[in-house]
């Protein structure tokens, strides 16, 4: 038996990532989903591009899978960010991998949709597969919610499951808090990291 291992940002959780780990439960019984985090001493870094908190994702996943899946925290990125690069030069991003492996004790392959990132993942002999893109993204979704909060028309809530809906409409302040700000993130080698938290601890 061999174990998937889905490594994503699921900022929010929308019907695209629901129909991956469904079509991942179709092949293997052990899935275990990493939503990523950014850590600055102990405390999560949200913004615009990462309004939920992994706590908050892990709620949206749960509602849709119960305990179909595992979800692990494992995927963590700790500030100062830039130390993990360059990738497979940097001692802590070796570390990373230990760590993404660390509860898994069977075969595992991982999954992205991102042909960049599964030239990273396998120069780091994580055993990728590469899906194909789905046609919503979470970047759309959350687009959308930050136009309903500007009161303009908005249909966001059809790209996600009702359960993950329901979930966001709780945490809504946070969608207010980030909807008016700009979005402190920086694309490298294929991945969005939080400006904060990049050079310093």
């Amino acid at each position: 038996m061999s174990t998937g291992i889905y490594l994503a940002h699921l900022n929010p959780v929308t019907n695209a990532h629901v129909e991956i780990i469904r079509d991942l439960l179709k092949e293997d019984d052990q899935i275990v989903v990493m939503p990523v985090r950014f850590l600055k001493q102990d405390q999560e870094i949200n913004s615009k591009s990462f309004p939920f908190t992994f706590d908050v994702r892990k709620k949206m996943l749960e509602s849709v899978f119960g305990d179909e899946i595992t979800i692990s925290s494992n995927y963590t990125f700790f500030a100062p960010f830039k130390k993990y690069f360059p990738p497979l030069i940097a001692p802590k991003s070796w570390k990373l991998r230990k760590q993404i492996l660390s509860e898994i004790d069977s075969d595992y392959y991982t999954y992205t949709g991102d042909k960049a990132e599964g030239i990273m993942l396998k120069l780091y002999r994580l055993n990728p597969k590469v899906g194909t893109r789905r046609k919503v993204s979470a970047t759309s979704v959350k687009n959308d919610m930050y136009d309903a909060v500007t009161s303009k028309k908005s249909e966001w809530e059809k790209n996600v499951p009702k359960q993950v809906a329901d979930i966001i409409k709780e945490n809504w302040h946070e969608v207010e808090k980030f909807a008016s700000s700009d979005d402190k993130t920086m694309r490298i080698a294929g991945m969005k990291f939080p400006t904060e938290g990049y050079n310093s601890k």
